[in-house]
């Protein structure tokens, strides 16, 4: 008989998003990314960091102060490292999970690209306008977008087994 505690597809990617989010070295907030195609394969992942070629010691983490003096001019957002990281495969159809729900800047990037579905878990920003812009554009060019709903709250990873 098969195991009935299994992961759903959903959980799966976003777990993936989750753990691709941990590569980040911002301090304050870190969000993962992974496109799926509608065959369930992974099309691409990212998640938010320094554009590559500059050390992430040379930058600024702050979030407070002159705009140079704070991270906005010089971090990346993981939506936009998955689509650049795709390197020119299609994403048309494709379904985006991401931990925390795309700004304005990404909700374009993703539009342009082609994806169709948003999954995301959090949408803290929600009352802001560049959150707000993004569910108007969404909206408006027929990207669906939906809070993820799991069976667990947690995912455990093990790297040794046995011992």
């Amino acid at each position: 008989m098969k195991r009935k505690d299994y992961i759903s597809w959903d959980e799966y990617f976003m777990g993936i998003s989750l753990l691709s989010g941990m590569r980040s070295k911002d301090p304050s907030t870190t969000v993962g990314a992974c496109i799926v195609d509608k065959n369930n394969r992974i099309v691409s992942i990212g998640y938010n960091g320094f554009v590559n070629g500059c050390s992430d010691d040379d930058f600024p983490w702050g979030r407070e102060g002159e705009f140079l003096e704070t991270k906005y001019p010089f971090v990346v957002h993981a939506e936009q490292n998955a689509i650049l990281n795709a390197r020119g495969k299609s994403l048309e159809d494709c379904t985006i999970y991401v931990n925390l729900f795309p700004c304005h800047d990404c909700a374009k990037n993703i539009i342009q690209s082609g994806i169709k579905k948003v999954i995301y878990i959090e949408d803290k920003y929600k009352d802001t306008d560049s959150i707000k812009a993004s569910k108007m554009m969404f909206e408006k060019s027929g990207v669906v977008y939906s809070k993820l709903k799991t069976k667990t709250d947690t995912i455990t990873i093990k790297f040794k087994v046995g011992d």
